[in-house]
């Protein structure tokens, strides 16, 4: 029988190996948020703004005192950060930016055939332009690339060839994200704003990746380990797991989930020992991006809370129970409920739809009381004045319990 580790301490070492074990508080500048950002490895960048962009609410849930303008002078000033791809758009401590040396050559053929398919031989015909362009007139956007092609309406995909023609550079490390304009990438050669990188052997960028994200995981299958930083095949995860095992580095251990099964994972040996001494985390409630690091993995986050969530925008069927865009709530180990909500900057307002409360949940005064504060810290956060609660914001769902 292997060794188990049981629902509610897997609870624990997750949530502080993803920085909401700590109580949110301390520095949110400079060398301390970089720190934070190290610690989780990166952080997801999404266009949606509904409340706040979601790489803001990432670090503001970790530490309120954090304000968007925090983030840009470590990108675009002391280049402490970069801009890439982990398994979406993210930003990342340029430390690690030498392991992206592999996944820029793993990129470029998958790449290319994918925009073959889709954009036709346009986009390879205007690859050294788009360089040429960029070298001779200095950064640029995608729109003052391109001038004589086609637009189309705008929509994510609606690219014309110079747009992808500088995608592809991006994804394939010749050109970088240099700043952003609004939220407009601007696009410069990569030697201009990435420092000289030394040269990584694929062996040591695939051990990296993988003992990175076991650090970071704290226990994980082969496949989460791959998926960790999307940068390694389920292969290379799996034979370097293996390769760990045999030399004493990992074991084998059976993580209890939220419904009571057991899935094997690997761990470092000592994890087991060491769960029952982490600090709880702590009872605040607090409201989470949809791409929070802690939900990034839905099968994960569902496995270990027994909470079911997908992005409503992108799975119909809970668009119509939910809404458009709903953020999962966190109070202290369990996740309790979603929130549908907007800022309304012309009015001042949070504006607060609907909430609603995982089955069997108690909404009582203390835990309305506690929502209640953390709504109001969100408002000042996305810079309005105060929360508007719509009637019957409160609702209920199957099984739910509400005692106001």
């Amino acid at each position: 029988m292997l060794p188990r580790l049981p629902n509610d301490l897997a609870r624990r070492v997750w949530l502080h190996r993803s920085g909401l074990g700590d109580a949110p508080a301390g520095k949110a500048t400079g060398a301390d948020l970089l720190a934070l950002i190290e610690r989780l490895g990166f952080v997801q960048v999404d266009s949606i703004n509904t409340v706040e962009r979601a790489h803001h609410m990432i670090l503001w849930s970790r530490r309120p005192a954090y304000r968007p303008a925090n983030l840009k002078p470590l990108l675009e000033r002391d280049r402490t950060l970069f801009e890439h791809w982990t398994h979406d758009a993210s930003v990342i401590p340029t430390a690690f930016l030498p392991h992206w040396q592999l996944r820029f050559t793993r990129r470029a053929e998958r790449l290319r055939e994918r925009y073959r398919n889709w954009q036709g031989p346009e986009f390879e015909q205007r690859l050294e332009g788009v360089l040429a362009h960029i070298r001779d007139h200095g950064p640029v956007g995608s729109g003052e690339v391109g001038l004589d092609e086609a637009r189309g309406k705008g929509g994510w995909w609606d690219w014309h060839p110079s747009k992808a023609a500088l995608e592809f550079l991006w994804h394939t490390g010749q050109v970088a994200v240099t700043r952003r304009d609004g939220f407009a990438k601007i696009y410069d050669l990569a030697e201009r704003v990435y420092p000289p990188l030394p040269e990584v052997p694929p062996e040591e960028t695939i051990d990296w990746a993988c003992r990175t994200a076991m650090a970071r995981l704290g226990f994980a299958t082969s496949g989460e380990v791959a998926a960790f930083w999307d940068k390694v095949t389920p292969d290379e995860a799996k034979s370097w797991c293996a390769a760990q095992m045999s030399e004493g580095r990992l074991e084998q251990i059976e993580v209890e989930g939220a419904d009571g099964s057991l899935r094997r994972s690997f761990a470092p040996p000592g994890l087991l020992a060491e769960a029952p001494d982490l600090p709880p985390a702590p009872a605040r409630i607090r409201v989470l991006s949809p791409f929070d690091p802690a939900l990034r993995d839905r099968a994960r986050a569902e496995r270990l809370f027994g909470f079911h969530y997908r992005i409503e925008v992108f799975v119909p069927e809970a668009r119509r129970r939910y809404g458009y865009y709903v953020f999962p709530v966190l109070e202290a180990e369990r996740l309790i409920g979603r929130i549908d909500m907007k800022t309304l900057r012309q009015e001042d307002v949070l504006s607060v739809t609907a909430f609603w409360p995982e089955p069997g949940l108690r909404m009582g005064r203390g835990r309305m009381a506690q929502l209640s504060a953390e709504l109001d810290r969100l408002a000042r956060f996305s810079g309005v004045g105060k929360v508007r609660l719509a009637d019957n914001w409160l609702r209920e769902t199957p099984q739910s319990v509400t005692d106001l």
